[in-house]
């Protein structure tokens, strides 16, 4: 029986399927869908042993130019903060 031949039913997922219809040698070679929630977990890799990463001049200039465009935003930020707060000298409006 080929994969073409299998009629699945009309669900919202084709992982929704009722396997009990299916022939002995099709549920063997099926694939089961584990959400991640329900799968068992897995070991994280230890990032403290793995050292800087290697990064090339390009990646390290767009770094640190969006490192800068942050900086000059939360300075920003912060200036009027202060600014409506009524910290810094009157000015006309």
């Amino acid at each position: 029986m080929s994969r073409d031949s299998i009629k699945l039913e009309d669900t919202t997922m084709a992982t929704m399927c009722n396997f009990m219809d299916l022939d002995e040698e099709t549920r063997k070679n099926a694939f089961f869908v584990i959400h991640p929630l329900d799968d068992a977990p897995e070991e994280k890799v230890d990032t403290d042993s793995l050292g800087p990463m290697p990064m090339t001049l390009a990646v390290r200039i767009s770094l640190l130019s969006l490192r800068g465009y942050l900086i000059l935003m939360l300075v920003l930020v912060g200036y009027r903060v202060v600014d409506m707060a009524g910290l810094l000298a009157p000015h006309a409006h």
